[in-house]
């Protein structure tokens, strides 16, 4: 069954109005029609089965069958703090976190980053980061969609870590698989933060500066991993080791 996403604000008594881009797509892409079925999710992790009993010209309504509480968030909100990748490797990484349950995701740049983005690409590029976050929650049936935030600097983003019960780095030269395994299999935290450095990943400055700041420094294994494989390896471990039945 095809999935929106609406504001609150469009949910009244027993309907909720569909506007905006959505309609269009219903209307001439999936050419779907008054008695069909949607499933419309508030953003909140609210589930909203309904029956499209309306089709204008900007507009489509629909009526209320059943709500239900959304099954498909984990029970920590993971937030990945990316080192700016170059060449659109965002767009992957941005698409497929979603699809693994992070819950925000925040661009870094760091020492190593090679790539330059003044404050008018920066706006295109974040605007385009968060319409694919939104593709990809529709896509995976996620009861929110998570955001992509404003670029910020290594600095800013270890002072934004401390707010988070526990952050984790995915380091080449770390060596200690079973200490990383008993790390994992342990999380059992409310939010838990991910940072992942560009190509070339983070200088030892960085590294020590991330451990001052009660960073846990993890081994993803004796293989070096892309920037864009390395954030979706250890998210989809969290995944696995966070799923609830």
């Amino acid at each position: 069954m095809h999935r929106f996403f609406v504001e609150t604000s469009q949910i009244v008594d027993n309907n909720i109005r569909i506007i905006g881009d959505d309609v269009k797509h219903i209307k001439n892409v999936l050419r779907m029609d008054n008695n069909d079925e949607i499933i419309i999710c508030d953003g909140q992790g609210n589930d909203y089965y309904c029956i499209i009993n309306g089709i204008e010209g900007n507009y489509i309504d629909t009526n209320i069958i059943s709500k239900n509480e959304t099954t498909t968030e984990l029970k920590s909100k993971i937030y990945l703090f990316q080192g700016l990748p170059k060449q659109g490797k965002m767009e992957l990484i941005v698409q497929k976190a979603v699809e693994l349950g992070v819950y925000k995701i925040i661009p870094v740049i760091t020492e190593r980053s090679v790539v330059k983005i003044n404050n008018q690409n920066a706006r295109k590029k974040l605007a385009r980061w968060n319409k694919v976050a939104e593709s990809a929650a529709k896509q995976s049936r996620r009861g929110i969609i998570p955001k992509v935030d404003s670029i910020i600097n290594y600095e800013q983003a270890l002072v934004y870590s401390k707010q988070l019960n526990t952050t984790i780095i995915p380091y080449e030269n770390s060596k200690n698989i079973v200490e990383t395994k008993e790390l994992i299999n342990n999380l059992s935290c409310k939010s838990i933060g991910v940072f992942i450095g560009p190509e070339g990943g983070f200088s030892l400055s960085e590294i020590e500066n991330a451990k001052s700041n009660n960073a846990n420094l993890i081994t993803l294994g004796k293989r070096i991993l892309r920037t864009e494989t390395a954030g979706l390896t250890i998210l989809s471990l969290l995944m696995f080791h966070l799923e609830e039945e």
